[in-house]
């Protein structure tokens, strides 16, 4: 230990002070010096924290002073973590400076980056030079917890008491619009700093407060009691203090964005809406917030104006350029401008990946959206709208640790997105406060690409060091000589030139782009640091479409302000899936992963993002830009091609199931060829590259077995599942084949979200049995009763699915029939749609007690929890298997769906070969391996593809889009508007009256698949799949895709993760146990 002696003169406020940034200066030169097992843990002459890795119960044995009668305290914070990884580390553990926290930050991305940026204008009387010495605030690589109490402590020490901290940095969801005291003061609150959004319950202490408080949403619970002694107990959990009912006067909970508070020195307790009078009652906020200029009624004047139209041609050249095609504007922008929503679409993606097709992709094909599952669950953006915000602050941003009117000096809109009379509008009421900048290059001279994007950031700082508050990036420049930098691209590097430069906050990013037309482009253009975003030729492309009069009833006012509310919408549910609801702290929080382009480009204009397999660097993207301006330019009249992007065309993109391949599918299944069956593999492994796996063969340096001495095809097809498909995306006669046949061959169907007919839990005459052996949980509840989870072996709890993660399955109104109905327990003819969340499932300990709760109702069955490919998967796949899972289902971007907004089908999740890898490779540090069973799905065709899937360490094997083709499906991805041709999704007795499915193709499916699973096993010189499962090092790179890539690594993919060989096969294990219930101890 080390003592300090204070001056006996010191107040204090000052000395706690003092010691924050002594604190601070040692940390940093400890940082300095390279060393990393150094920590302070308490640091403060009016609190003492104690940590521990160990169980509650030992606490006292471990700091015994804790029992001394001596040792008084007027307030304890005590948290205990449920630890999802088992490497903790004292920088990971909870920090206690300030407070304590139980859940996420979702909003920790953009939180920190802004948090760099607020740094470059901190200043306050109370740190004077010693503020550089707090720099950076929050530390690299700390955790949620340990960034949010860092800047917790920074504003209580710069001068804020307690309360106003957590109600600036996490407040309530309140409309600041609105005239009462209250939403006067989070205005201002809004006006200095972005919210720190997320399930989050804190218990903090700072300047003699004690708080307890929520998150805008109340995702985390927190009770009260109050005794009759002057004894406040709150926490997460009713009962966690035994206190007589005779000693309790007060009970209560916290409600969403609430807080409770004792002031030590006051020695008063008070309630939310006390504090909330006092801190509103402290300055005359409403004449502070006045200050600000609400923008709305400026460009409302403007909004209804018809903009300057563009030349047909012009407008042509400048879609080919952004890689448009008419299938763009017949099936996403359309329904837009028709509707005011997104486009929906079916059957998942099967288009290669932008890095290895061989077609122009925008660069914000490149940007997967990242999205929460289980530990910081998503939000429900059509039933918590009132909790979210597209509220949009313009300008200069003040010094967070400053308390002044000038902190209020900006512009307000209520929506980042602009329309073209809009944008004309702000330019003219800027005037010279804003700076215009030319995002184009020059496509033979000296302007070229790389030096277009170092002159749009110089441009751009030097507009800002001349006191310029806005910059605005421009395409429009685009000519026969210039062509468009991608517009995310010129953001990006707008946005971390300035970071660097300590100038982001002197400044809003304005962006008009020829592009950007769908809803995940505006996401990421937003997310790279937009501010507002103007899509000029899309709003070209309506007024071009209504002049042909294509959006009848419509008038085209009315349209563009049905793409507005399309492409608002969609914000909203692509920040809902990330669980953040304000837009403030989700822009410039690069919430993405980065799938195919170079490290070193997302490091130098895209930091802190990850880009795990690199791939195209500017070179590349440079070449291809410059490619399609010349196609642009080459001929008279600008030509849009046909495309192929979402729905198959022979001219357009490639597709992993072509019509050549379902026919060759089909054959071998129909008439039971194996030699049709290779034809068909031979085929899927000639289309070039569509997967990462595409990418991967496997290394041969053992001898060939003979292949009567490789497992048997029964074993092998045991392996193998049919994943979720709901009766209802399904025709009633598709979801009994397939449950038939897989319960034939001794493997499990899946049921899928939506309940089962009670009438096929029992055997048909031949013996046959129609009952899913999965029966599936989802969000929504649909057709889960205790009859339903007791006739199973195996109950699924979907987190989260494929082809849409964060968001809930939806069937639309027409698929629901009166058997639909029934079993889902709703009402014929209306759409149903779960909820994004599982609103019983908002933390890992909620999980353990769903799985726990499962394995009550059904004694005998074992539970799985499917995710979704992402980044981090790894750390909740540790968590889920601590929670007593015994399977984990890894889906894949690709995975079909009955019905999915198309940006989530196209834009979200990562490949299963990502997220398998590390799920595989996390469980095997932690030791968990052994316990679940691996299972992956999301494109898997053919015997190939489950050789990989086991050697990156998956055990079984899900098969669903094709088992679909097996059973006829011609994939026409018109499955969500209940006219399948074929009779498999659809719920219209005409059309189900075409079904010719039958187990017995089915069968014939898995079998292929199983016996070329077998002539694999023995080329490689193995006599059974268990062999080489997580054996990565029997694969290697053999391809990096096209020429252009900087680099394609898929090393990180390929790490080989050390296991418990002798444990045996997971799949062999008896389920977990978990204890029995109180009833039950109590019969026994």
């Amino acid at each position: 230990q080390i003592m300090f002696s204070m001056p006996a003169d010191m107040e204090e406020e000052d000395a706690e002070r003092q010691l924050y940034v002594v604190r601070r200066r040692i940390e940093k030169a400890v940082i300095a010096e390279l060393i990393t097992d150094f920590y302070i843990c308490s640091m403060s002459s009016r609190s003492i924290i104690y940590k521990g890795m160990f169980l509650a119960e030992q606490v006292t044995a471990f700091f015994p002073d804790l029992l001394d009668a001596r040792f008084i305290s007027s307030f304890a914070i005590y948290h205990q973590r449920y630890s999802t990884n088992t490497m903790p580390t004292w920088k990971l553990a909870q920090p206690f400076r300030v407070l304590a926290h139980n859940g996420e930050i979702n909003t920790i991305r953009g939180n920190q980056n802004w948090m760099t940026c607020h740094e470059d204008r901190m200043a306050s009387d109370l740190f004077g030079d010693a503020v550089e010495e707090l720099k950076p605030v929050v530390a690299k690589g700390s955790s949620d917890s340990a960034a949010l109490d860092a800047v917790f402590e920074l504003m209580g020490h710069g001068g804020r008491t307690l309360p106003m901290v957590k109600t600036m940095m996490i407040p309530a969801a309140v409309d600041v619009s609105g005239d009462s005291d209250l939403a006067k003061l989070y205005a201002y609150c809004n006006s200095v700093m972005e919210p720190w959004d997320g399930p989050a319950a804190i218990a903090a202490y700072a300047n003699n407060w004690v708080i307890a408080g929520l998150d805008r949403n109340g995702l985390r619970p927190m009770r009260y009691v109050v005794t009759n002694d002057g004894l406040v107990i709150a926490g997460s959990e009713t009962g966690m203090v035994v206190v007589p009912e005779e000693r309790i006067t007060a009970r209560g909970r916290i409600g969403p964005g609430q807080m409770m508070g004792i002031d030590l020195n006051r020695g008063m307790m008070f309630s939310n809406d006390e504090l909330k009078s006092e801190l509103a009652a402290k300055r005359d906020w409403g004449k502070w917030t006045g200050r600000a200029q609400q923008m709305e009624s400026l460009l409302a004047k403007n909004g209804g104006k018809t903009s300057v139209r563009m030349d047909v041609q012009e407008s042509r050249r400048r879609q080919l350029m952004a890689g448009w095609t008419m299938e763009d504007l017949e099936l996403i922008l359309h329904p837009m401008a028709d509707t005011g929503k997104e486009a929906v679409g079916s059957m998942g993606d099967d288009t290669p990946l932008a890095v290895l097709s061989n077609r122009y992709r925008g660069l914000h094909h490149f940007f997967r959206q990242n999205f929460s599952q289980v530990t910081n669950p998503p939000i429900d953006s059509l039933r918590e709208r009132h909790v979210m915000t597209l509220r949009t602050r313009l300008g200069n941003l003040g010094n967070i640790l400053d308390e002044a009117p000038e902190q209020c000096d900006h512009l307000l809109l209520n929506s980042p997105v602009l329309t073209v009379p809009e944008w004309d509008a702000l330019l003219g009421y800027l005037g010279d406060k804003a700076a215009v900048i030319d995002c184009t290059f020059d496509v033979d001279g000296p302007d070229d690409f790389t030096a277009a994007l170092d002159r749009i950031a110089n441009e751009a700082e030097e507009a800002v060091r001349s006191g310029c508050e806005h910059v605005m990036l421009s395409d429009r420049g685009v000519s026969e000589t210039r062509g468009p930098i991608p517009m995310i691209l010129a953001t990006g590097a707008v946005h971390s030139h300035l970071v660097r430069q300590q100038l982001r906050t002197f400044a809003s990013v304005n962006v008009a782009s020829g592009e950007c037309m769908d809803v995940h482009h505006f996401a990421v253009l937003i997310g790279v640091g937009a501010t507002t975003i103007n899509a000029y030729v899309a709003e070209e492309a309506i007024a071009e479409r209504h002049d042909r009069g294509l959006l009848t009833g419509l008038t085209l006012p009315e349209a563009v302000a049905n793409y507005r509310k399309a492409v608002e919408d969609g914000l909203l549910k692509i920040m809902s899936k990330m669980g953040i609801s304000v837009i403030a702290s989700y822009r410039g929080g690069y919430n993405f992963e980065a799938l195919g382009l170079s490290r070193s480009l997302v490091a130098q204009y895209f930091p802190p993002m990850s880009s795990r397999i690199s791939g195209l660097g500017l070179t590349g993207i440079a070449t291809r830009v410059t490619d399609m301006h010349r196609k642009a330019f080459a001929a008279a009249d600008a030509i849009l091609p046909v495309g192929g992007f979402f729905r198959y065309r022979r001219s357009g993109e490639r597709h992993a199931f072509d019509g050549q391949l379902i026919h060759a599918m089909q054959h071998a299944c129909d008439t039971g060829s194996y030699e049709s069956w290779k034809k068909y593999s031979a085929l899927v492994g000639s289309q070039g590259p569509v997967n990462l796996r595409d990418l991967m063969d496997f290394k041969t340096g053992r001898d060939a077995v003979k292949l009567e001495d490789v497992e048997s095809i029964t074993r092998i097809r045991k392996r193998l599942v049919s994943p979720g498909i709901s009766l209802g995306a399904l025709s009633p006669e598709a979801h009994e084949t397939l449950s038939i046949a897989m319960n034939r061959i001794g493997a499990k169907s899946d049921s899928g979200e939506g309940g089962e007919d009670p009438a096929r839990f029992q055997l048909r005459e031949n013996g046959d049995n129609p009952s899913s052996a999965i029966k599936q949980i989802a969000s929504g509840r649909f057709g889960v009763t205790a009859e339903y989870l007791n006739n199973c072996k195996e109950i699924e709890i979907k987190v989260a699915q494929g082809a849409k993660p964060g968001e809930g399955g939806q069937l639309p109104g027409i698929k629901v029939d009166s058997l639909i109905a029934r079993l889902r327990h709703s009402t014929p003819g209306v759409t149903l749609i779960s909820p994004p969340p599982h609103h019983d499932i908002y933390s890992i300990e909620d999980l353990a007690q769903l799985i726990y709760d499962l394995k009550q109702i059904n004694p005998d069955a074992k539970v799985c929890v499917k995710l979704v490919a992402s980044t981090g998967i790894g750390t909740i796949a540790a968590g889920v298997a601590k929670a007593k899972a015994d399977a984990i289902l890894v889906s894949g971007h690709g995975g079909g769906t009955g019905a999915s907004p198309q940006s989530s089908i196209k834009h979200a999740g990562l490949p299963w070969e990502m997220g398998l890898s590390e799920v595989h490779q996390v469980l095997c540090m932690n030791d968990l391996r052994n316990k679940v069973v691996l299972r992956t799905d999301g494109g898997l065709k053919t015997g190939r593809d489950i050789v990989m899937a086991a050697m990156l360490g998956a055990d079984e094997y899900g098969i669903g889009t094709s088992a679909l083709i097996a059973m006829g499906c011609i994939m026409v991805r018109q499955c969500h508007s209940n006219t399948c041709p074929v009779g498999v999704c659809t719920q219209r007795d005409d059309l189900r009256a075409k079904f010719e499915g039958t187990p017995e193709k089915v069968v014939q499916l898995f079998t292929h698949l199983a016996e070329e699973v077998r002539e694999i096993l023995a080329g490689l010189g193995f006599s059974a799949l268990e062999e080489v499962i997580g054996r990565t090092d029997l694969l290697t790179q053999v391809s990096r895709g096209d020429a252009a890539l900087d680099d394609l690594d898929l090393n990180p993919i390929l790490v080989q993760a050390e296991r418990d060989g002798e444990a045996g096969s997971p799949r062999e294990r008896d389920r977990e146990p978990v204890p029995d219930t109180l009833d039950a101890l109590m019969v026994r």
